[in-house]
């Protein structure tokens, strides 16, 4: 992969996964956890997101050939998932929560996905691994590189955001995205249906 191809993959992965967009429902996914606690957190999630690029990297679409899945439902199912947890970010329910895992902290859903390594992130690198010029180790590059951002950006600056805005801030800022992944989330699944539609 020649340098000009790299540094335009690097760009283009990097706007897909969209840091400085996740921050904020990074932030509020955080707001119940101690201050302490949160910087390993999201350096944990974002692991795990990594893992899962790598992995589909190397065997996304052998994966997909044995299931018989395609990027249509990569994408429609992504979206449900997203739509679902907008719609607990809207209207919380205070006996559930969308993002708990072990000890009340979020685990895997939603950061690590549909956040980070979500369908069109997956569905990017998909795509760059089977272009010409590309292979597999241009593309480990590109991937590695495209996630350090991420974690420049999640890890670095979301923990200040939250100590900035305040419980109340956090809250605003949780309704506010909410709606926001809710109009994301349908566009996903939209484009999945037009796709299938099309086929």
């Amino acid at each position: 992969m020649d340098l000009t191809l790299f540094v335009s993959s690097v760009f283009t992965l990097t706007l897909v996964m969209d840091p400085l967009g996740n921050m904020p429902p990074f932030v509020t996914a955080l707001k119940g956890v101690p201050e302490a606690r949160r910087r390993a957190v999201v350096t944990r999630e974002l692991f795990i997101a990594l893992g899962i690029m790598v992995f589909f990297l190397f065997f996304g679409k052998s994966l997909m050939t044995f299931l018989a899945l395609d990027i249509v439902s990569l994408s429609v199912g992504g979206g449900i998932v997203l739509f679902l947890i907008a719609i607990q970010m809207i209207f919380p329910n205070p006996h559930s929560s969308f993002a708990e895992g072990p000890g009340g902290e979020p685990f895997i859903v939603p950061l690590a996905i549909p956040l980070v390594a979500g369908p069109s992130t997956l569905t990017t690198i998909l795509i760059f691994s089977m272009k010409d010029g590309g292979g597999w180790a241009g593309t480990l590059a590109v991937v590695i590189v495209s996630w350090l951002i991420n974690v420049a950006v999640l890890a670095g600056l979301s923990d200040r955001i939250s100590r900035f805005m305040g419980a109340r801030g956090l809250l605003a800022m949780e309704k506010l995205m909410g709606m926001i992944l809710v109009t994301i989330s349908v566009q996903m699944i939209m484009t999945g249906l037009k796709k299938f539609l099309a086929g």
